[in-house]
C-alpha cells in the first residue's frame, strides 16, 4: 500500500512517498513562508503525482497557516484518490526523530510558537510523558528539561537552562513518519493549536 506524507507545521515543507515500509521519494524544503505555493507542485512531482491509498498530515502544533494548508491538501486529495486520511502530533515526529538518534534518552521537544513563546512537551520511548505546553522561555526554564532537548528551539532552551544538556536542532521531516508509534495516529483531523486563541469572540466583547 502507497502511503503520501505532508508535513507543513514549521518553517519545513517536506512530502515523502512511501511503497509499504520501503520510502520512494521524497522532498524537504526550508521555506519560511510559501508553503502553499510550494506544497502541491512538490507533491505532483513524486511518482505517480505522490497518488496513494493512505496519507498522513501534520496537525500541528505550529505555524497556523502551514497547518491548515497541510490539512486541506491532505483532505482534497484524499477524497479524490478514495484515500484514508491521518493526523498526527507534529511534536511527536520531532521526538521520535530525536529516539532514534538517541534510543536510550528521555526528550524534550521545543519547538516555536506564537507570541514569544515555545511549545514543550517531553516524551519517552516515542510516547508523550505530559501534556503539551505553550510556555515562555522563563517559563520553560522553571519547568525544565530532559538530558536531550529537540527541535528548532532546543539550543536556546539549552543554553538558557545553563546546564549539560544535549541540544539537537531539528525540524519534522515526512521521510521520517515512519518513526511514529501507530497509536498517535488520529482520524481526527484537527489542528492542534497549543496555545489559546488571541482574538476575543464577538459575543464576548460584547457581554463585556
Amino acid at each position: 500500500m502507497r502511503l503520501l506524507a505532508i508535513e507543513t507545521a514549521s518553517e519545513a515543507c517536506s512530502v515523502a512517498l512511501f511503497e509499504g515500509e520501503r520510502l520512494i521519494a521524497h522532498d524537504h524544503r526550508v521555506l519560511g513562508r510559501g508553503h502553499a505555493e510550494a506544497l502541491v507542485p512538490m507533491i505532483a512531482a513524486l511518482p505517480d503525482k505522490g497518488k496513494a491509498a493512505r496519507i498522513l498530515v501534520s496537525l500541528g502544533p505550529g505555524s497556523f497557516t502551514g497547518v491548515r494548508i497541510g490539512l486541506a491538501t491532505a483532505r482534497a486529495l484524499g477524497y479524490a484518490w478514495g484515500a484514508e486520511v491521518l493526523g498526527y502530533p507534529t511534536l511527536a515526529l520531532v521526538g521520535a526523530q530525536a529516539q532514534a538518534e538517541h534510543p536510550d534518552a528521555a526528550i524534550t521537544v521545543c519547538m516555536n510558537g506564537g507570541h514569544g513563546e515555545w511549545f514543550v512537551q517531553d516524551f519517552t520511548n516515542g510516547q508523550p510523558d505530559k501534556d503539551l505546553r505553550s510556555l515562555t522561555p522563563a517559563q520553560a526554564v522553571a519547568v525544565g528539561a530532559q538530558g536531550v532537548i529537540a527541535g528548532n528551539r532546543a539550543k536556546e532552551f539549552a543554553a538558557l537552562l545553563g546546564e549539560d544538556r544535549k541540544a539537537i536542532a531539528l525540524l519534522p521531516e515526512a521521510s521520517r513518519v515512519s518513526l511514529l508509534p501507530e497509536g498517535l495516529l488520529t482520524v481526527r483531523l484537527t489542528p492542534i493549536y497549543g496555545r489559546g486563541a488571541d482574538a476575543i469572540p464577538m459575543a464576548e466583547r460584547t457581554r463585556a
